[in-house]
């Protein structure tokens, strides 16, 4: 049986556990006392806060319940925000706004009398145009009002492909829908202004096939701007997903197993030198952008995640090293599921990697960032796209997703313009900082009857997903028969049919029309030829002031390939003299190239 299907006998054997426990409870009067005195003591010490208009609040909503059975359900089945098996949340306050201590309203009205600390926002803000300077231009305009800085990068075609922007028949491909990166000169320029090393800073860059590479060349940057002790500080995470990529992308750019191997590489090398870095993030996102299910998305995302933890593992990794700095990416539609998706899926975590990785709390916790849903995004009466994302929002925190990217309403047609943008970071900033759903107290919106109903059904769904896989082989095997993709296809035909026939009601598409076809005027995003050229002719400068430095530096990084070491230490070099396309080329000359699967 492999580690996948130890997952499955360790969730089906948690809730059997939690059964006995519930069963323990009403017979054992000792240890129902016992539950019960827990349980008021802890309802005790929760602190209580006021709302703007006076209304006392607990800082933590817990149910009503006396009663040692349904307690003991709580306890083990649930367990407080921030303790096993978390279905609460990852941590014990998220999103809280500080604490407003009663008498101290009371006393000053609606004055605290002191300046308090304010939180970490969740919010993440997406971007990726044209050339580095455009990009970090949108960075800073973006985070003119953020207290914290955590910035998402979109790169563009060629360089999610490993290609240089003077590679043949790529010119017209530079700087659209993404940034364009060839050199640790362009990584200069695309963070420039924003502190790499501060605890206030994150870096997340959204690529997979090249990822080894780009993370080289982040690295190289921060130390070209703040010296070699800047990197055990960096933070952030690089998306180096390669099992999403071959279920659901394709933008995969060596074979499976060396893309393994590479990632495997970096992710021992940054274990052990960037303690606050997520060197990979196991992204569903894309898997269910591509088609699948919710439940496809939350299965094949929980899989490939124990598959890679199984990987690193075997690499010799401890897997309290590496478990901490596991992330995950999901992304929240309008289906029903997505009530309890992520909750259900962090429980799901918890426990294999609990009681089968033997992973200690820290490396059981399942990290979240959320996006809302780019394939929900209608061109037609666009602007209703606004509600969609809003209500996606308000899912995405009652699942408590420990940061969030909300899309832009004009994203079916171009590039998120400024105004468009701006109106999607208000929007979580609206529901965070001007609405009290979820600033006062924790649990708000969680545990009516009809998300536990949902919760059942999506984790016996998943597990059933688990034993699929787990029949063919595993998840490698199952990549390999194309089960994944195969079934994401399906799932994505039957979407669409439902939306064809109807029995998928898409306002302003299918359902409410007004009759007007005509499409909005909306000014598309597009990289001037002049820009595009100016990319070419910079890297053509680089390539020949290094070019010495740059032969030197491939030909040890495929000598280090060829011999099976760790490449990441050689690949950190070449991104100081080396271009993209430089690296990659030469790797391919050692293992290959990915031959896309159709």
């Amino acid at each position: 049986m492999s580690k996948l299907g130890q997952v499955v006998e360790s969730v089906e054997k948690y809730n059997k556990f939690v059964l006995d426990q519930v069963k323990r409870a009403r017979t054992d009067q000792k240890f129902g006392r016992d539950l019960l005195g827990r349980w008021n003591d802890t309802k005790a010490k929760i602190p209580v806060t006021r709302t703007p208009t006076g209304l006392p609040l607990p800082r933590l909503a817990l149910p009503e319940i006396d009663e040692p059975g349904e307690i003991a359900r709580f306890i083990f089945g649930e367990g407080l925000p921030g303790e096993f098996p978390y279905l609460n949340g990852a941590y014990r306050e998220m999103y809280l706004e500080p604490v407003r201590e009663i008498e101290s309203f009371e006393k000053n009205g609606d004055k605290t009398g002191k300046k308090i600390t304010q939180p970490e926002e969740p919010t993440r803000l997406f971007s990726g145009l044209m050339l580095a300077e455009d990009t970090n231009e949108r960075f800073h305009y973006l985070t003119r009002h953020q207290r914290t800085h955590r910035l998402s990068t979109a790169f563009d075609g060629p360089t999610l492909y490993g290609l240089d922007s003077d590679a043949d028949g790529v010119f017209g491909k530079i700087g659209e829908g993404g940034v364009a990166i060839d050199t640790v000169e362009d990584m200069v320029r695309l963070y420039d202004g924003f502190d790499l090393g501060s605890p206030n800073f994150s870096a997340s860059m959204t690529i997979s096939g090249p990822a080894p590479m780009i993370m080289a060349m982040y690295i190289a940057a921060a130390k070209r701007r703040f010296g070699p002790k800047v990197v055990p500080k960096l933070r952030g995470t690089v998306q180096a997903d390669i099992f999403k990529e071959v279920q659901a992308q394709n933008e995969t750019i060596f074979p499976i197993e060396p893309s393994l191997r590479f990632l495997t590489d970096m992710v021992e090398f940054t274990t052990g030198e960037m303690a606050r870095w997520y060197p990979i993030s196991i992204s569903g996102y894309h898997i269910g952008e591509a088609g699948s299910t919710p439940v496809q998305q939350a299965a094949y995302t929980l899989s490939n995640g124990f598959a890679y933890a199984e990987m690193f593992a075997a690499r010799g990794i401890p897997v309290d090293q590496f478990g901490p700095r596991l992330s995950f990416f999901l992304d929240c539609g309008l289906d029903a599921e997505y009530i309890a998706l992520s909750r259900v899926s962090r429980r799901i975590w918890a426990i294999g990697m609990r009681d089968v990785f033997r992973a200690g709390p820290r490396a059981q916790l399942f990290k979240l960032h959320t996006q809302t849903s780019g394939r929900s995004l209608i061109a037609a009466e666009f602007k209703n796209n606004l509600t969609r994302t809003a209500t996606e929002l308000i899912l995405s925190y009652m699942n408590a997703t420990n940061s969030c990217h909300s899309n832009s309403a004009d994203e079916p047609f171009t590039t998120p313009s400024e105004e468009w943008i701006r109106l999607a970071a208000h929007g979580q900033a609206i529901l965070l900082e001007e609405s009290g759903i979820f600033k006062h107290t924790m649990n708000m919106l969680s545990g009516s009857p009809g998300m536990k109903a949902v919760e059942r059904a999506v984790e016996a769904a998943i597990l059933e997903e688990f034993r699929e896989i787990e029949r063919l082989g595993g998840v490698l095997a199952a990549v390999e028969e194309r089960y994944q993709r195969s079934q994401i296809q399906n799932a994505a035909h039957r979407y669409e049919q439902q939306i064809y026939d109807g029995t998928r009601p898409i306002i302003g598409l299918n359902k409410y029309r007004d009759g007007d076809d005509e499409a909005p005027e909306v000014e598309l995003a597009r990289t001037p030829r002049a820009k595009q050229q100016l990319q070419v002719d910079r890297l053509r400068k680089f390539k020949k002031k290094n070019a010495d430095k740059a032969n030197r530096a491939l030909d040890k990084l495929a000598q280090v390939a060829d011999t099976g070491k760790n490449v990441f230490p050689a690949l950190l070099e070449a991104a100081e003299v080396c271009s993209l396309g430089q690296i990659t080329g030469r790797l391919q000359e050692v293992v290959g190239r990915f031959r896309p699967m159709v």
